[in-house]
């Protein structure tokens, strides 16, 4: 009897330290995982009794300060002069002096056959380019974004447009397009056609800037939508897939649609690059808006009354006109893309 007393009075004693054990344990479990919770949750100004003030604003400020003072420079500030010097009728350079506000600025060059040629042959140009360029890119970024081998090579070649100079890009055209030795001429002349005075004849001088201008918009083009082809989940190609659907279903139930985001930005920059077309024709006229100047563009126009004829105020009067037009379209552009369903 006593040997099992004590023995109770063993078992008694050790399921009481084991509960006073699991005791303290649950309790210094509870405190590590409120100190824990203390340190994962974000310190806002309404947890704290800390109060916004001018100096917990002065490093966001200083930091964006250096990008403010160039977009007041270079962009607010020039955009404003321009708007009223649109507006200034007879405004003279050098001297600052003008008559007065007005709109005949405007008058002038809406009455100006320059000016709607102008608008015409940019209007053109970017209703030709902007889609041809924007198909063709499509496609070549589809087949880069399907190769899996020297992806990066490829991708390089096609980059390698866009950081060389202008220049040196118009005088390789200028070549392609000389009537003896260009390589465009030596094609069509493997199909019995004759050759083609690209660069002198009027016929084909729009065709001419057309090429070069969709060619110089590839690889931007190309890239950007490399990029989002990407971003898109195989997740979404490989249950179609065992679904059984074709190619080409794929490509426009599934890539079109999810890549569209894409497309409507790289489109509306392209829209925006094509109405201010001026390097072309620099490059491969001589400064010169084609061989019979019919090839005028809004730019070539508003750089021919600055710095040719000295009508600032009709100059600024063609930059807003050509504003207007951009901002229309993109708008638009917008509109139409918040308003559409592709994923349906």
């Amino acid at each position: 009897m006593p040997i099992m007393n004590l023995s109770l009075m063993r078992s008694s004693r050790s399921s009481s330290r084991t509960r006073v054990f699991s005791c303290l344990m649950k309790r210094a479990g509870k405190g590590i995982a409120k100190m824990t919770e203390k340190k994962k949750r974000v310190r806002t100004y309404k947890d704290t009794d800390e109060k916004i003030t001018a100096k917990s604003l002065i490093k966001p400020f200083l930091f964006s300060l250096p990008f403010m003072v160039g977009l007041i420079i270079f962009t607010v500030y020039p955009f404003i002069k321009a708007v009223l010097l649109s507006f200034m009728e007879n405004y003279r350079f050098l001297s600052g002096k003008f008559t007065g506000y007005g709109l005949g600025n405007y008058q002038a060059i809406i009455a100006d056959p320059n000016f709607i040629n102008a608008l015409k042959s940019t209007t053109k140009y970017v209703l030709i380019v902007v889609p041809i360029s924007m198909a063709l890119s499509l496609l070549i970024a589809v087949g880069l974004n399907s190769v899996k081998k020297l992806q990066g090579l490829f991708q390089t070649v096609y980059f390698l447009p866009l950081v060389t100079s202008s220049t040196a890009i118009g005088m390789i055209f200028r070549w392609l397009y000389d009537y003896d030795y260009g390589l465009f001429n030596y094609f069509i002349g493997l199909f019995g056609i004759d050759r083609i005075h690209w660069l002198a004849d009027v016929r084909f001088t729009m065709a001419s800037i057309c090429i070069y201008g969709i060619w110089s918009m590839l690889p931007f083009t190309i890239i950007l939508l490399l990029a989002g082809l990407q971003n898109i989940d195989p997740v979404y190609y490989t249950a179609a897939r065992a679904d059984g659907a074709k190619s080409r279903d794929i490509f426009f139930n599934i890539t079109i649609p999810l890549l569209m985001p894409t497309i409507i930005l790289t489109s509306i920059v392209n829209m925006m690059s094509a109405f201010k077309v001026y390097d072309s024709l620099f490059v491969l006229y001589g400064g010169k808006p084609g061989p019979a100047f019919n090839l005028y563009t809004v730019i070539y126009y508003l750089y021919d009354m600055f710095w040719n004829k000295n009508k600032l105020g009709n100059a600024a009067a063609s930059a807003m006109v050509l504003f207007v037009i951009i901002a229309v379209f993109t708008l638009l552009q917008n509109l139409i893309s918040k308003k559409t369903n592709y994923y349906k």
